[in-house]
C-alpha cells in the first residue's frame, strides 16, 4: 500500500524510516508547506505542499505534522477518501476531535492515532499480570524527568499535561480496559522550573468500574529520572503488579513474586513500525484498531478534562466535558458533519459503539477532483528532543 507522509520534520523522518522498513508499504510522496524540506525528505519520491496534489498516488496518509495542523490535514485527507494514521494528539481541541470522529463516520474512512507505546512488549506483559490479579483498586503512574526542550514546550500553559500526559492516560485506559468518568487535577509550576506554564501535576481519575488512577508527574524533576514510559503500580484484589517502564514487570500474589520473562528492548522505531503494521492490517482486513479516532477521543478527553480541573480547582465530570465539546462542534460544523453529530444518542455512546468496518482504499478511486473539499496546506513539524516524547 502507498503511504503519503505529511510533515518533513523530525517525526516525519521517523515515519519515513518506518515506511522504508515495511514489507507492506511503499512511499507515495512527502507533503510539507516547505517544499524544499519535502524534497529533501522524499529522497526521489514526489513532493508537494498540500495533500491534494499527491492524493491520487496514495492509499493512505501518515500525519506527522505539529498538533496545530492535525485537524486541517486530517480533514483534507478524509474528505479525499484517504485513511489517516496520525500522531497524537488527534486534534488540539475536543470539538475538533469530535468533528474528526464524525467525519470518519461520514466518509466511511478510517482515522486512527498512533499511540505507539501500546506496542511495548513489557506493557502487554504488565497488562496480563494485572488481569490475573482480579478487581483493580488503584493504578498509579509516576513520571519525573528534568527535560530542557527549549522552543514551544517551555512556553505552553500546561506543557506536561498537553504534551506528555496523553501517553500515560491512554496506557491507563489500555491497562484497566475501562473508561474514565471524573478527574480532579492539581497542576503547578515548582519555584525552580524553567517552564513558563505548569510543569508538574497530580491527577486522580475515577473509572467506570470503580478503579482510581493516580498520575503524579513533572517535567522539571531534579534527579532519579523515571523511564520515558514512567513507573507503574497496580493494586488489585489478589496482589500487586509493578513495572519500571523499561524492563519486565513483576507481580506479588500472597507473597509469591513472579517476574515476567525478559522481552526484547522496546525501541521507538520498532513501536511506530508496529503501529504502521497494525494500521495497514486494519485497512486490509476491515478490522477496527484499538486507537481508532472514536476510542482515542477519550484519551484526549482525559487530558483536556485534567487541564480544566487544574484551571478551575474543581473535579470535572468527563461526560460534561464531552457534552460541551459536542455542542461547540455541532455549532461550528458544516451541515453534513452537524447532521452526523446530532444523530449521536450521547457522546460516550457514540464513541464506544461498535461500528461498521472501515472501507479499504483502492488504487484507482482517490481522485480529489471528484470530491468537494477546501485544500489546506500541511505544516512542517519539529520535535527537538527525542521522538519518544511525541
Amino acid at each position: 500500500m502507498r503511504a503519503l507522509v505529511v510533515g518533513a520534520g523530525a517525526m516525519g523522518r521517523e515515519w519515513l524510516r518506518a515506511v522504508a522498513d515495511s514489507p507492506s508499504v511503499t512511499l507515495a510522496g512527502v507533503v510539507d508547506v516547505d517544499l524544499a524540506a519535502a524534497n529533501r525528505a522524499a529522497a526521489g519520491a514526489p513532493a508537494a505542499r498540500t495533500v491534494t496534489e499527491l492524493a491520487p498516488a496514495a492509499d493512505f496518509v501518515i500525519d506527522a505534522t505539529v498538533p496545530a495542523a492535525h485537524f486541517a490535514v486530517t480533514t483534507e485527507a478524509l474528505r479525499l477518501g484517504l485513511p489517516v494514521l496520525g500522531e497524537k494528539p488527534l486534534a488540539e481541541t475536543l470539538p475538533q476531535a469530535l468533528a474528526l470522529a464524525a467525519l470518519s463516520e461520514l466518509t466511511g474512512t478510517l482515522f486512527a492515532v498512533s499511540q505507539s507505546r501500546r506496542y511495548d512488549p513489557h506493557l502487554s506483559a504488565f497488562r496480563s499480570q494485572i488481569e490475573g490479579l482480579g478487581q483493580v483498586g488503584s493504578l498509579t503512574t509516576e513520571f519525573y524527568r528534568g527535560s530542557r526542550f527549549g522552543g514551544f514546550r517551555e512556553k505552553m500553559p500546561h506543557p506536561l499535561l498537553l504534551d506528555m500526559a496523553i501517553h500515560a492516560f491512554d496506557t491507563a485506559r489500555y491497562l484497566l480496559a475501562d473508561e474514565p468518568i471524573q478527574v480532579y487535577c492539581d497542576a503547578y509550576n515548582p519555584p525552580w522550573s524553567w517552564f513558563d506554564g505548569a510543569a508538574s501535576a497530580h491527577a486522580t481519575f475515577r473509572f467506570a468500574g470503580g478503579a482510581r488512577y493516580h498520575y503524579s508527574a513533572s517535567w522539571c524533576g531534579t534527579g532519579f529520572d523515571t523511564s520515558w514510559n514512567a513507573t507503574w503500580r497496580a493494586t488489585a484484589a489478589r496482589g500487586t503488579a509493578l513495572w519500571d517502564g523499561d524492563h519486565a514487570p513483576s507481580c506479588d500474589t500472597d507473597g509469591e513474586v513472579v517476574t515476567a520473562p525478559p522481552g526484547p528492548a522496546a525501541l521507538f522505531s520498532e513501536s511506530i513500525s508496529a503501529s504502521l503494521a497494525t494500521f495497514v492490517d486494519a485497512l486490509r482486513s476491515g478490522t477496527r484498531p484499538a486507537t481508532d479516532v472514536h476510542r482515542n477521543v477519550l484519551s484526549l478527553a482525559m487530558v483536556l478534562a485534567a487541564v480544566d480541573s487544574a484551571d478551575t480547582a474543581t473535579p470535572v465530570v468527563i461526560d460534561n466535558t464531552l457534552a460541551t465539546a459536542h455542542a461547540t462542534a455541532t455549532q461550528a460544523a458544516p451541515p453534513d458533519l452537524a447532521e452526523v453529530l446530532r444523530s449521536w444518542p450521547s457522546v460516550r455512546e457514540a464513541l464506544l459503539a461498535d461500528r461498521p468496518t472501515p472501507s479499504t482504499p483502492t488504487t484507482s478511486t482517490n481522485t480529489p477532483k471528484d470530491r468537494a473539499h477546501n485544500p489546506i496546506p500541511a505544516q512542517a513539524t519539529d520535535h527537538p528532543e527525542q521522538p519518544s516524547t511525541t
